[in-house]
């Protein structure tokens, strides 16, 4: 198991590894494998890539963000319905975004999506087309899954599909099936193997929830 300091390691050489990121912008502070982020960024695109960083290396049990967004120029300082439209259309350019069936509220650059859709994918989409856009600085995705599929869910299918995966050690992994709910426990080495394994279950047909109890043992 790695120590604090070579966690610490690890981590600040993912951050410097990311072309995004100025790593003299983010602190790392590492206690009993959870990560702490702080520092200043001038985009939430560069907040999320730090964390998907942090969260990569292996032994990170978990990531707490504490960095703030500063923009650079003051045109980067957009009113919130600007930052709303500019958010819809972007959506009306992307395929893999339902936009008629999301509803967008943004304050003081804090972004919240509601509605319902009926894949995964779709939600992480619709956030994934905002993070990039200027004067966002925050996304709630509470975008609700219902699918249309009135498929049964197989626990096999669900447990050979994570088999399947070359990042992830599938036997270490339980799952369980009630209903259109997946619960995930076990072990796994990393925070990112675990934010996988979740992506592996929500892509079932039928899935509407996800509840991922894995815990991240590095070994």
């Amino acid at each position: 198991m790695k120590n604090n300091a070579d966690l610490q390691k690890d981590v600040q050489d993912a951050i410097k590894w990311e072309p995004l990121l100025n790593a003299a912008e983010i602190g790392v502070t590492v206690k009993d494998g959870i990560v702490t982020l702080t520092g200043t960024v001038d985009s939430f695109s560069k907040k999320s890539e730090a964390e998907t960083a942090a969260k990569n290396v292996a032994g990170v049990k978990a990531v707490v963000e504490k960095i703030e967004i500063k923009f650079n120029d003051a045109w980067a300082k957009k009113d919130d319905n600007d930052i709303a439209k500019e958010i819809i259309n972007a959506w009306k350019w992307d395929w893999q975004v339902p936009h008629e069936k999301i509803q967008v509220r943004v304050e003081k650059g804090w972004v919240t999506l509601e509605g319902e859709l009926q894949w995964n994918y779709q939600r992480e989409a619709a956030k994934d087309a905002i993070k990039n856009l200027m004067g966002v600085t925050g996304v709630s995705n509470n975008i609700t899954i219902k699918s249309e599929s009135h498929d049964r869910l197989e626990k096999k299918d669900i447990e050979s599909a994570l088999r399947r995966n070359w990042s992830i050690d599938g036997e270490d992994i339980d799952v369980k099936v009630s209903g259109h709910k997946v619960t995930l426990t076990g072990t796994v080495n990393s925070s990112y193997q675990k934010d996988e394994a979740a992506g592996i279950a929500w892509d079932a047909p039928g899935v509407w929830n996800v509840d991922n109890e894995l815990v991240v043992e590095y070994r």
